[in-house]
């Protein structure tokens, strides 16, 4: 037998199986990496660039229609249609959002007891300067959020009208003990009050002297949410439990204005009395200035059919200070009107100050301002001015009261602010 020795092997002409499955293996990967690099390279031509990312976008906030709300039951209203409120609300998008749960879900029971030809259940009347309490009372039954169960009853309403007390010629004294006598009375006959100590009730009254009626029980004032139209946070009012009420002095005598600021020549307007500290400074200061048109008085109606009223139609800015109490109808006038509020009156909780916000569609001033009053509405810019007035006519119809209630009036702004503070009450 003739042994091979490796060198020889190796020189022989033939390879071995070793060196076949080496170059084999090699082969393979060359082509395999070629083909791989190839169709990358092709990818990368053919795709799109991938985005570049910048941060969160903000997409705009906007009303839609609610496909999941039962639109053949909205109080009577159109579909809203879809409007940018950014400018105007402090977050659009959980008003939005809150408020189509409140029609959904968002119910009230009205207690039954007391005579409506005396002081309960029906309004006085739903004109003049306390037509807000009247149009609540007329409104609240008219809507869909009653219900005649009070087991499902998110909230209770008292339903005690001060202003037909006023009108009948009630006393102060004698309206607390009217007021004192009909909730003890709810109190003895049903359990609900008594599982929250009346947290989860509310009443409603415009008349300055309504709020006091209601003084005579502590517990009124403690617990219940008092929706009012003297919202002064400095004498018991409370934010986050009490409900400003917007004065609405309805009906309105001439059409909202708007869109008109090349109309809008009078730099700031005020007429009335003078039955406030703040409104005493501001006519002892300004009453004989050229561009201010300040008047110490009312103005007659023998100088001219609305003569008062169409001063708001050409007036930027319409001075609101607070008079015997905080509020004003003079605010809602200036709103309905389209001339921007500015609002001088100290320890002021504004209606609907939670949801909407106020420097978008008017001046908010400290009373101390008024000395500097003129040169603070002159130094607006132009452009800001526009922006205000804008935003003014967007917010018109939360301060306008109907019958029946329209979607997102004034009406259904209060039920907004009562379903949000439902919502703390623990039982």
């Amino acid at each position: 037998m003739t042994i091979v020795k490796p060198s020889q092997l190796a020189s022989s002409g033939g390879s071995s199986p070793l060196c076949s499955l080496k170059g084999s293996l090699l082969t393979v990967a060359v082509l395999t990496f070629v083909s791989l690099f190839y169709l990358s390279l092709n990818s990368l031509r053919n795709s799109p660039p991938s985005p570049v990312v910048v941060g969160p976008i903000q997409v705009p906030q906007t009303f839609v229609k609610e496909d999941t709300l039962d639109n053949s039951d909205n109080d009577g209203a159109p579909a809203e249609e879809e409007e940018n409120y950014s400018d105007v609300y402090h977050s659009p998008e959980s008003f939005r959002l809150n408020y189509a749960e409140m029609e959904r879900r968002f119910k009230v029971y009205i207690y039954p007891d007391g005579d409506p030809n005396t002081f309960y259940q029906t309004p006085r009347k739903v004109t003049g300067k306390y037509a807000s309490e009247g149009y609540f009372f007329q409104n609240i039954r008219e809507s869909r959020f009653r219900t005649l169960d009070p087991e499902e009853a998110d909230l209770f309403f008292i339903p005690v009208s001060c202003h037909k007390m006023r009108g009948k010629g009630t006393s102060y004294e004698n309206m607390t003990v009217i007021v004192q006598n009909y909730v003890d009375g709810l109190i003895a006959k049903y359990p609900y009050w008594n599982r929250t100590l009346g947290a989860d009730h509310f009443f409603v009254t415009c008349h300055d002297v309504g709020v006091r009626a209601f003084e005579g029980s502590p517990l009124l004032i403690k617990n219940t949410i008092r929706v009012v139209c003297s919202p002064s946070y400095n004498v018991g009012f409370i934010p986050h439990k009490d409900v400003a009420l917007p004065q609405v002095l309805q009906p309105f005598a001439l059409p909202a204005g708007g869109n008109d600021v090349e109309n809008r020549t009078t730099l700031g307007f005020w007429a009335g009395h003078r039955n406030s500290k703040i409104r005493v400074i501001l006519a002892r200061v300004w009453e004989n200035d050229t561009e201010l048109d300040i008047s110490n008085n009312r103005i007659n109606r023998a100088t001219g059919h609305l003569v008062y009223q169409k001063r708001f139609y050409r007036t930027k800015f319409c001075i609101c200070p607070g008079g015997s109490q905080v509020n004003s109808a003079r605010i809602t006038d200036s709103i309905h009107y389209g001339c921007i509020p500015v609002i001088l009156s100290d320890y002021y909780d504004l209606p609907f100050n939670d949801i909407l916000n106020w420097r978008k569609f008017a001046v908010v001033l400290r009373e101390r301002d008024v000395y500097n009053l003129k040169q603070i509405l002159k130094n607006i810019p132009h452009s800001e001015f526009v922006s205000l007035h804008n935003n003014l006519v967007k917010v018109q119809k939360h301060f306008q009261w109907n019958s029946p209630p329209v979607k997102f009036d004034a009406f259904h702004m209060i039920m907004y602010e009562l379903w949000l503070r439902h919502h703390v009450i623990k039982y």
